[in-house]
């Protein structure tokens, strides 16, 4: 429930940031509405868990992946950016006690992979800087993130998460290299977090382990950007 309270407040920030641009916008602004970039991005969760039963902590590996996104122009200094990728990472338990089911008191616990697909929204402050060759930002939003093709791996027989909504803070720059492209830098922190049950029957009957955890993952991106 305060998860969705705080994604509404965002929410209705946001609405009420944009209406507020746009009645102070002027129709005959010199400036492109739309930018789209495309990134490289390295995703770098700052992972840790509560896990019921067994104990432990969660690893989460990092990846890089491709991003796109998408960003209007309300204002020359108000926009709204949309970020969509997914990514893929494998998952274990550190740490474990799985002495009651024969095993050691301290291990790891391989939990397959999964992958997200965490579209995010923020609104951002562009400045201009040097005639507008420099264009520094910073943003903040909300994020959903949804988990899909779970693998559990070998160990278990299945592993459950709970799609979840976030926050985003953002920072970054775009730097002017012609009249419609940038070069861009981008470093966005999202704040997740979700509840995951695994299935563990096949080691004990009726073995279900509940996880409180929190990924919390760093995203520093680099790319370029078109505007029109």
């Amino acid at each position: 429930m305060k998860k969705i309270l705080f994604a509404a407040m965002a929410a209705s920030l946001f609405c009420a940031t944009t209406a507020t641009a746009q009645e102070n916008n002027n129709d005959s602004a010199d400036f492109d509405r739309w930018m789209v970039r495309v990134r490289g991005v390295g995703v770098l969760p700052n992972e840790s868990g509560d896990i019921g039963v067994i104990g432990g902590d969660a690893d989460i590996s990092s990846t890089f992946i491709p991003e796109l996104d998408f960003t209007y122009f309300f204002t020359k200094n108000i926009a709204a950016e949309l970020i969509l990728g997914t990514s893929k990472h494998d998952v274990k338990t550190t740490g474990s006690d799985i002495s009651a089911i024969g095993g050691p008191t301290s291990t790891d616990v391989d939990l397959g992979s999964v992958r997200l697909l965490p579209p995010t929204l923020t609104v951002q402050y562009h400045f201009y800087t040097f005639d507008g060759m420099f264009k520094p930002y910073v943003g903040a939003g909300i994020n959903y993130t949804i988990f899909y093709d779970v693998k559990p791996g070998n160990t278990v027989h299945d592993v459950d998460y709970d799609n979840s909504v976030g926050f985003a803070l953002q920072l970054g720059f775009d730097i002017k290299i012609s009249d419609k492209f940038y070069i861009n830098a981008d470093a966005k922190q999202l704040f997740l977090n979700t509840d995951v049950t695994v299935d563990g029957s096949n080691l004990a009957t009726g073995l279900s382990i509940p996880a409180d955890v929190d990924i919390n993952p760093l995203l520093l991106g680099v790319g370029i950007g078109y505007t029109f």
